[in-house]
Parts: C-alpha cells; structure tokens; sequence
C-alpha cells in the first residue's frame, strides 16, 4: 500500500474519537495481526470474526510494533500511552469508509468485476493481456469481500492507469456497500449460478442484488449466456459473443468473449486480441503444494511476481514451516530485472534461510536443497514450470488434488448458519481422510478453526509437528492407554470413554506430577460404540471432584443417523437423552466445559442443539448425503492420471487377467497408470467403472489391475500423456463411490499415499 494520511485525516473520515497523539504518518494497514511485517506507519483495524475479535490479539499487534488502532468504542482492552487509538462505532465501516475516500482520489478507470464463479481467473487473464500497455491495479488473489474490496483499493496509487477489483457477495444488501466503495465506471460480469443462492428467496433476487454494483457504470459486460435476458438487461449492460478456444473447456467461451470484446474496447486491434488470447496460460492461475525431491515441500506460484502476490506466499510458507528451512526462488527474467530491489527488500523483511534470483534459462539448484520448505515464484512469462518441475519427488504419476480454497468455503458456509458463539471441531482423522492433516489442518488455521479432532494419538503428534500449536485443542478420540505419555508430552486432549481407561490416564498424570489436564468425556446416548453410559454420570463425576489430576475440557456423544428424517424419532431421543447428561454436569461442576453431539449435517437439522461447537468431517471438502445441500458445497478432491499407452485392439481379442473382455468390435485402448492398490478397486472392471478424457466418458475394459487399468478411448482423440480425470469436473466424487458400491468416506480414505498429494489455493 502507499497511503498518506495523517491521523487527523483518518479521524475525519472514520468519524471516529482520538485516543493519544503521535506525529504519525498512516501509509498501510493490518487487521491480521500473522500478517504484520513493517511497523512504521501501520494501522491495525481490530475487526470483528464471526469466532473472534480483533481486540484480542491489539496487545499481540502492540508488542510487535504497532501503535496506531481503529477499535470499537465498547471495547474493553489495555489502553497504552505511546499509542493512538482511533474509536469508532463499527471497525469494519470505518475501513470501508476508509477504501472509498482512498479511491475518489483516483481519476483512472475503475473496472468491477462479479459473478458466481471465473473473477480472479478473468482479472488474472485481463492482467496477462494488457499489463504491457496498461500499469494495472489490481485485487490480490481473491480479496472479493466487505473486507477484501476495501484493502483492494487501498492498493491503488497515482501511478497506475487502470484498476481492476473483484465484488463478492454471499447474501442480501450486500453489494451495495461494496458499490458504494469502488465506484466503478466499467463492470464485468463472469458468470451466473448457484453460490450462496441458499440466503436469497429466489434466484431473481440473487441476480438483482448481482446487478447492484453496476447502477451507475458507463458499460458492463456481459458474457452470451445473458442473450436470453436482453429485453430486461439494463441499458448500460453489453452482451458478448461467444469465443472458442480449444485450450480451454467448453464453460469458458463466455469469459473468453468478454475478454475479446473488453479489449477491442480498450481498442487492441483484432490480431493483437488473437495474439494475445492464444498466448493466455492454460495452466490454473493458483497456488501449488506438492512434495519434493530431498524431503523438501514446494511452493509452486508461479504465475505472477507482483509484490502482493509474492507477499501472500512469503506469509503462507512461514505458516507451513514450524521448525523447518525456509528457501526462496524467484524466477526473474531480464524484461523484469529492475524489479530485483523491491522484491529482494519484501523477502528480507520475512527472514527466510535463503533465497535465490535464477535468471532467465538458468536451473534451479535443487540438489542443494534438503528438508525445506521452498517457494518458487516467477512472472508468467518466464516458463519456470519446466524448472519446477525438475523439482518433483520421482512418484506416483497419479495425482490426488486437493482444492484448499474450495474446503475454506465450504467451512465458511458453515459458518455463517450457525449460531452466534458456537465453534467447530474439524475432524482430521485418518490423515484427513486421505488429503494429508498436515497440509489441510494450517489452512484450517486460517478459516478461524482452533479446535482439531483425531482418532489416535500419533495423528495429533503429526499436528503439533504441522505447526498446529497449543493455542489450538487437538482432542484424540480413540486414544490408547500405551499412548498416554505421548498425550501428554504434546499436550494433546484424549476422549475418556471408560472407567477402566480414566483410571489408567490419572495415573500416568500422577507419575508425572500434573494436575488439572484437559479430557473430554464421551457418553454412549444409543450409537453403542465407545462411550461411558448415561447412568454412569454420577460416579464419573465423582471420580473427577476427588481427583485433581484431571479437569473436564469436554462432554460430547455421537448421533446413530441425525441426517436421515427416517430416524428422527430416535434422534430426538438420543439428544434429550445428551441434553440431561450436559444439564446434570453443568448443575454438579463447578468448571466449564465444551458440549457438542452434532456433525456437519445434524448443525442443520437440529441448530437448537449446537451446543457449544459442531464437528466437521467430509463435508469440509463438499461431499454430503443430503441433496438439498449439495448445490452450496464445493467438490474439495480431485484425482488424476494420464495415459502412459495407447493401441489397437482388433475385434475378437482378449483384454487383461482371465481373459475377462473380449472386444466385439475393432477398438482402441488407453492404458492408466492408476490401479486397485491406489483405491481403484478390482469391482469397477469390464464397465462397471470409467474415466474421464477430454470430458468424455471412457470405461474400464477389462479387469483392473494392481497398478493399471485399460479403458475404451474408440470415441476419444486421444493421445499419450493426456489428463486422465477419475474424479472431477465430468464424474463426481459422488458417482464414483457409488460405481464401487461404497461412500466416499471409502474413497477417499483407501487413496494410496504412493500417489502425489498436490494442495492448491486459487
């Protein structure tokens, strides 16, 4: 940011009353208090979560440098004499107030961009096309929200000549707010569909409140899926014809023709729009995390170097990396070297090990790497995916994807129906159900999520070692009684589910001399499987008060079908049978202690009885029983191959083990490194199974072998090395499972670990 404003200033704009006095400048803002870097001139706004506030962690931001705050007048917190605090009726208003003052300072074009999916990717594309004639502003990464929009145009500066910012909205009244802040002259929108609808009465409200932020634009465009709307879109909206490119699915041509018509607007001539549409990245515009060669982690950002960007990822690494080096390689390309200076003081400010700048045709060093967590960034023009590449861990061909921004929606989703006050416990087990706790849990970190389950006490041990601190409750719900040492050195929270295992855990504690350690207690309400009985609560209490080794952190049981109505009466009966067990400790202890009996499903069924936290388990990653739901999650997992082989199989001939398939008619076969020990089972042979290539379904020939399949590509131009999709876009997690006669809790726990594991923020 290069704000420049003086205390006096903000004051009059945030309308606020002044705390304290400093010859201050105000040059840049923080609300997160991970994110601080430079103290000089940093405001820190304490907002408001939907979890927590920003109040708690203002001694945090002052004890790291920070003396200047924007806080609410209600607020309770330590008021220190070398700083100036700014008190307002709403933090968040107060930065919105903020950006729009900031932005009317500025006479350059401002663009908005909206829509239910396709806003970064269309601001990236726009960026890559126009960025050599244009010195663009631009959102960074995603930052589309009442929070992200303001910081957005707190970026703009007198040196650019065009900005484009990104407006999301997820219910009613929304936008206007949003639109009141950019004030944009031009609009563009992506894309109409189905996010967030479920907090709108119908989708013509959704639609209007969509168009909301372009009442006062010079022209919007509009992709041509709007053609059917024309006699009802207002007059200052511009449909746009379709435009194929065979690089890209079928669902882009409408994006694809905004952008050409956007740049003939910009008055870029047709051959230099072609030139510059076919020169667009194929490759999706987001972060990568994969493993490496030499026990190192790779960051992969490779598809801009701008100084937000290269920000974000210097902040994501340092979160992934407790106790770990840190390296980074920045690409740099002779059109950019005189961005060197800037880039090399951002990455100082973080302190990493090392960090390298590879000129142009230049190799990565990555021998000289181990046990590290390396960044790679690069602008796009640099074609530095071939050099991290080079990089990879040799493995598994086979790619389990895992799509870390679609799991923070759908966490976010849950958020925001439950009620005020009521935390989540994110289920981790069995490595996260096959995704790898180690990378998911920090990117739950960032969603606000500060409570983890596990199911025994060597995963939580692979938490702490994450990076997942004590700050944070990682509660071991089937720990082992040989474990209790562990538990106890990592300061984990085991589920007490018997007598006999209390008794055990107290005395490990004793031998230790602790006193006052956090348990949960589990009560059998009907599911009976692991838990204390109802009836017991009496001396279980008992035992407690006259041991002060142990403390009560929580009392929690387990429902037998709360997403199925069929059931309901039961469930009634297992949850009053819960809410007498909570009324009677509540009543007999003198502690507090945290309630929860619901899972991600049963939040939404029974929301009277969230008690103090929820817990959340495959749903994190969008894959949910209960139909109605399915359109307000977002697929979390993908998995792919590619076809290591391809050959004619002439009429009459036999396919695989047993002789099991013969081909009736002459046909061709693609042969998939994926088999039945990477969880592509034995019973999806001879077509009870497909895939996917090129958006075609393919299905298996044959009998699946340990480690290949063969699939029929006679109705597919196909060739080696092609995308191979098993789970995606074109067959859903969903439809798969139930091919293989299973759920996807199946699923995705029986993937292999000897496949790739690629984390993707976009």
């Amino acid at each position: 940011m290069r704000l420049n404003y003086s205390i006096g200033q903000c004051a009059e704009v945030f309308e606020a009353e002044i705390r304290g006095s400093l010859p201050e400048i105000i040059t840049h803002v923080y609300f997160d208090s991970r994110k601080i870097q430079q103290v000089k001139g940093a405001l820190f706004f304490a907002l408001k979560g939907h979890l927590r506030s920003g109040n708690e962690f203002m001694e945090q931001a002052y004890q790291q440098g920070i003396r200047m705050f924007v806080l609410a007048k209600n607020a309770t917190v330590t008021f220190h004499p070398d700083a100036v605090y700014f008190l307002v009726e709403d933090t968040l208003a107060a930065l919105q107030k903020l950006a729009a003052y900031h932005r009317k300072r500025f006479t350059y074009p401002v663009v908005a961009i909206t829509g239910s999916v396709g806003k970064t990717t269309f601001k990236e594309w726009i960026f890559h096309c126009i960025s050599d004639k244009f010195k663009v502003v631009r959102s960074p990464k995603s930052f589309n929200s009442q929070i992200g929009v303001a910081l957005s145009l707190l970026e703009m500066h007198e040196n650019a000549s065009i900005a484009f910012i990104e407006a999301g909205i997820s219910k009613p009244e929304e936008m206007k707010i949003l639109r009141d802040m950019i004030s944009p002259d031009y609009g563009i929108f992506t894309a109409f569909g189905k996010a967030h609808r479920e907090n709108f009465a119908n989708i013509e409200e959704h639609l209007l409140e969509k168009w909301v932020l372009f009442r006062e634009c010079r022209l919007v465009f509009v992709p041509h899926t709007f053609a059917d709307l024309e006699n009802r879109l207002p007059g200052n909206f511009q449909v746009c014809p379709s435009y194929e490119d065979h690089r890209f699915p079928a669902g882009y041509s409408g994006m694809l023709g905004v952008l050409k018509t956007f740049l003939a607007y910009l008055q870029l001539n047709p051959s230099e729009i072609k030139k510059r549409i076919d020169s667009l990245p194929t490759l999706a515009l987001r972060m990568e995390v994969f493993e490496g060669i030499n026990q190192n982690t790779i960051i992969n950002d490779t598809y801009n170097l701008d100084l937000d960007a290269l920000g974000e990822a210097l902040i994501y690494q340092r979160q992934l990396a407790p106790g770990k080096k840190r390296i980074v390689v920045i690409g740099l390309s002779e059109k950019h070297v005189h961005e060197r200076f800037e880039i090399e003081r951002l990455i100082q400010s973080f302190d990493p090990d090392e960090f390298h700048f590879i000129p142009e045709g230049k190799s990565i060093p990555w021998e000289n790497f181990h046990d590290s967590i390396v960044l790679v960034k690069a602008h796009r023009d640099c074609a530095f995916e071939y050099e991290v590449a080079r990089g990879k861990a040799l493995k598994h061909r086979t790619v389990i994807e895992i799509n870390l921004s679609a799991v923070k929606r759908n966490i976010a989703f849950y958020q925001s129906r439950l009620p005020k006050g009521v935390n989540i416990l994110a289920m981790v087990k069995a490595s996260s159900y096959g995704s790898g706790a180690d990378k998911v849990a920090p990117a739950l970190q960032q969603s606000g999520i500060r409570n983890f389950g596990v199911a025994f006490a060597d995963e939580g041990v692979e938490l702490r070692k994450a990076g997942i601190g004590i700050a944070s409750s990682i509660v071991v719900m089937n720990p082992d009684p040989e474990h209790s040492d562990l538990i106890i050195e990592y300061r984990l929270e085991p589920a007490i589910y018997s007598f006999e295992q209390l008794d055990e855990f107290i005395t490990a504690l004793i031998h230790k001399q602790i006193s006052n350690y956090p348990v949960h207690l589990k009560f059998d309400t009907g599911m009976h499987r692991l838990g204390f009985s109802p009836k017991d609560k009496e001396r279980l209490l008992a035992i407690i008060h006259s041991q002060p080794e142990v403390k009560i952190q929580g009392i929690y049981s387990h429902l037998a079908d709360a997403d199925n109505p069929v059931h309901s009466e039961f469930t009634v009966k297992q949850l009053e049978m819960f809410e007498s067990i909570v009324s009677y400790f509540r009543s007999n202890y003198s502690g507090t202690f945290l309630a929860h009996v619901l899972n991600s499903e049963g939040s939404l069924r029974y929301p009277e009885h969230c008690y103090d936290m929820i817990r959340l388990g495959i749903s994190m990653y969008g894959y949910t029983e209960n139909k109605e739901l399915r359109p307000f999650f977002e697929p979390g997992v993908s998995w792919y191959s590619s076809i290591s082989q391809i050959k004619p199989v002439p009429k009459g001939d036999f396919i695989g083990y047993g002789c099991a398939y013969e081909a009736a008619e002459d046909m061709m076969i693609a042969i998939v490194p994926v088999g039945y020990a990477d969880g592509f089972r034995r019973n999806l042979s001879n077509g009870q199974g497909a895939v996917c290539i090129h958006g075609i379904k393919c299905p298996v020939v044959g009998r699946v072998c340990m480690d290949m399949i063969m699939v029929d590509i006679s109705s597919v131009n196909a060739k080696i090395n092609d995308l191979v999709e098993i789970i995606g876009q074109n067959q859903t997690m969903e439809a798969f499972a139930k091919a293989m006669g299973t759920i996807p809790y199946e699923v995705m726990t029986s993937l292999s670990k000897r496949m790739h594991r690629v984390y993707v923020e976009e």
